[in-house]
């Protein structure tokens, strides 16, 4: 090795050092001490996601799931936030998947975060349906999984997507936690495919999305056969409050709503 590529190698090694250094110091305190892994399904860079649990050793059983698909703009910027939901309103034993809003357009980006076939964006290369599947598969062959607690959490710009995942057998998806969200049946599924499944809703009265359409949410899947429960809180749109705490008492209750059935449903 001459010394010309001796030196570009030191520098690259003191670059990389001095990147890790920075990763490292930018984790906010209260959440260093998770486990936070970046990943890309399929080696796909638009198919960025997190895997992020407590520091603790697989369950026996396999590792319970809590799927977020963020609202607002979907970004990775969110990552804290989701680790703090890992950390303080989940129990031992659950792996949450962090999914990021792939950006097609800067259009779609503001618009449409997380589209789908019917959303009429021509540059997209995969819906978000086709990115869970890939994210869950991925998951699947990394760790054992208990497939009987496997929640999605979605809220605002996601809601919708929480809606469609929960009615396509294939995800997988056995609870369905959505918060302060459009519902709009129209652009769904049949909602025939929503009997039997538990739904978790959450949105305050005050949220400039009417509380009404968490009611139309509540009544027509009741209909179809779902389980669902309508929490309200105040303050309007967004996590106010005692986030974590109204956050586990959503999980505890999809997690109750599994218990009540006979094994293996």
């Amino acid at each position: 090795m001459n010394s010309a590529t001796s030196a570009l190698l030191t520098a690259a090694i003191l670059l990389a050092s001095a990147a890790s250094s920075i990763r490292a110091t930018d984790v906010p305190p209260d959440i260093a001490d998770m486990q936070v892994h970046d990943l890309r399904a399929g080696g796909d860079e638009k198919k960025r996601f997190f895997v992020i649990h407590k520091p603790t050793p697989p369950p026996d059983q396999g590792w319970r799931t809590l799927f977020v698909l963020p609202g607002g703009s979907g970004d990775a910027q969110f990552q804290p936030f989701v680790t703090r939901i890992a950390k303080n309103a989940l129990p031992e034993g659950y792996l949450v998947v962090q999914l990021v809003a792939p950006v097609w357009t800067a259009a779609q980006a503001r618009d449409i975060v997380w589209p789908n076939d019917q959303s009429g964006v021509p540059e997209m290369k995969f819906s978000t349906t086709d990115f869970f599947l890939a994210v869950r598969a991925e998951v699947g062959k990394a760790h054992k999984l208990d497939t009987r607690y496997s929640f999605t959490l979605t809220w605002s710009s996601s809601g919708m997507s929480g809606y469609a995942l929960s009615l396509l057998p294939k995800a997988g998806v056995t609870g369905t936690f959505v918060a302060m969200s459009v519902f709009h049946p129209g652009a769904l599924p049949s909602l025939a495919a929503a009997k039997g499944h538990p739904y978790f809703l959450y949105h305050s009265p005050q949220d400039f999305i009417p509380i009404a359409q968490a009611q139309a949410a509540r009544d027509a899947l009741q209909k179809a056969g779902a389980t669902v429960e309508l929490q309200t809180y105040e303050g309007g749109h967004g996590w106010r409050g005692n986030i974590f705490g109204d956050i586990r008492q959503g999980i505890e209750w999809l997690e109750g709503q599994k218990s009540k059935k006979p094994p293996g449903k």
